[in-house]
């Protein structure tokens, strides 16, 4: 029996490097309530304070970079950017990544950017990007490989997926010799895995909201507590506005920590009309980036002093892109809105954004729209979209995920009945708009033809789609096929 298990690991490609990376996935979070873990702080008593369950993330991390031979100092050396929030961490990232680029194009630092974020959107390695492009599949199981045979041979506790990807990244970083690291935590911060991170040069917090209540907590207070765990003595911490009771928590969190705090308004260099910063929440995304990336430029600038300039302000924000976040894609005399909200804030910016380019167009609107949760948790989102659309839509299509290609979809679909899940949707749409045109569709390919069958008799039509990033990228593979080197290989 050992024998064969140990014979996949013959087969180094890239195909089975993902799929290992997938075996790592746990069926669900443990509910059982969690027991003091040694070196990691208590969570103190707070207003909607979450229940904190199984082990902390952050558990192992430092042990398992050990047995790979990284050292804390190996990761500072990367020169981190650390990014928390409820809504645009990766857009911020990306934005701080375009803005250092940028920079590094004008004075030669940095040389080299890495950039980190989850989930993916269409190909798992875009999670890990070199000077913005994804690792190369060669590189992806190269990398990848090199930890998993080390790992593997490892006694006691293993990485789950998520802690995997991140020792994962941080290898490829230290191997491709990055000099500037930007970081997306995966769910709050204190506790996460990414905050290994021991020095990092800047911390950001993006927008709060409530999200991951059962990891996080029921209140702003308990959310800006976990995602403000990410602050560290002497690193530059910047933070989008937020309401006074999140925005005291920072505060004092900083105090905590000895981090210097300055909140990011709206910044006053961003021209008007450009289409990489809007909506509003881009401007928003926008302007915390570049307070964060002028923050590591002065912290990393030594002898010679540097600063962002106003060039590398217009080229950065010129270059940018981030795939799946207000994305518009023409298809004859169709036209497809994506955008990977999935809570109520991020779906009434999302509905507004697509009013704002539909309504005065007489072609039919359509929402195509899949949450795959309890229905006590996603019928109030479906609720708030419904409203947020103001009858506006006339034909509302219900679908699930690509389940073939995504783990984490195979593990919701068990623990969910998703078609049960969409007649209910349905039934709560129905009640905002009773005139409403509601239908079920059983695959993402169903959903979008529907779609298109909708336009054929009125000569076009306007699709928003939304919901789920599990929803959207797959959308977007099947409404813009990839080029034949994203195939399985």
């Amino acid at each position: 029996m050992k024998e064969d298990q140990e014979m996949p690991l013959l087969d180094r490609s890239y195909k089975r490097a993902v799929e290992l990376t997938k075996a790592r996935i746990r069926e669900q979070r443990s509910n059982v309530p969690g027991k003091p873990t040694p070196g990691v702080r208590p969570m103190p008593r707070l207003n909607g304070e979450a229940q904190l369950t199984g082990v902390p993330s952050i558990y192992g991390m430092k042990e398992w970079l050990g047995e790979l031979g990284h050292s804390a100092e190996d990761i500072n050396r990367l020169n981190v950017i650390h990014v928390a929030g409820t809504k645009g961490k990766g857009s911020t990232c990306a934005f701080i990544e375009s803005f250092l680029r940028a920079h590094g194009k004008r004075t030669g630092f940095p040389r080299k950017t890495g950039l980190y974020t989850s989930p993916h959107l269409i190909v798992p390695e875009e999670r890990i990007r070199i000077n913005f492009q994804p690792l190369s599949r060669a590189l992806f199981a190269k990398y990848f490989f090199e930890v998993e045979d080390i790992l593997s041979k490892g006694e006691g506790r293993r990485p789950r997926f998520l802690q995997l990807y991140f020792i994962f990244a941080l290898h490829a970083f230290i191997r491709e010799g990055v000099d500037a690291a930007i970081i997306e935590t995966h769910h709050g911060g204190e506790y996460d895995s990414t905050n290994v991170v021991e020095k990092p040069v800047v911390t950001c917090v993006t927008t709060l909201g409530l999200d991951h209540v059962q990891q996080l907590g029921s209140s702003l207070e308990s959310i800006a507590w976990h995602k403000a765990g990410i602050f560290k003595p002497g690193a530059r911490a910047v933070s989008a506005p937020a309401v006074p009771e999140a925005t005291a928590m920072l505060e004092n969190r900083a105090l905590e920590k000895g981090a210097s705090l300055e909140f990011a308004d709206n910044n006053p260099v961003l021209p008007e009309g450009v289409a990489q910063i809007e909506p509003a929440v881009l401007r928003t995304n926008c302007s915390v980036a570049i307070s964060g990336a002028r923050a590591f430029i002065e912290a990393t600038a030594g002898e010679k002093p540097s600063s962002l300039s106003d060039s590398d302000i217009t080229e950065g924000i010129k270059q940018w892109s981030w795939p799946g976040r207000f994305q518009t894609e023409h298809d004859g005399p169709n036209t497809w809105y994506l955008d990977g909200a999935h809570n109520d804030i991020s779906l009434t910016a999302a509905s507004a954004w697509f009013l704002s380019h539909t309504t005065s167009s007489p072609l039919p609107k359509i929402l195509i729209f899949a949450q795959i949760t309890k229905v006590r948790e996603g019928g109030p989102v479906v609720e708030c979209l419904a409203r947020a659309l103001a009858g506006n839509i006339k034909h509302v299509i219900f679908t699930t995920y690509r389940k073939d290609q995504d783990a984490v979809v195979g593990r919701s679909e068990k623990q969910f009945d998703v078609v049960g899940i969409n007649k209910a949707y349905a039934e709560v749409w129905k009640k905002v708009q009773p005139d409403a045109e509601v239908s079920v569709e059983g695959t993402i390919e169903g959903a979008l033809e529907k779609a298109r069958e909708i336009g054929k008799e009125s000569g076009g039509m306007q699709t928003l789609i939304t919901g789920s990033q599990h929803l959207v990228g797959p959308a977007l593979a099947l409404i813009r096929p990839q080029p034949a080197d994203h195939l399985d290989t």
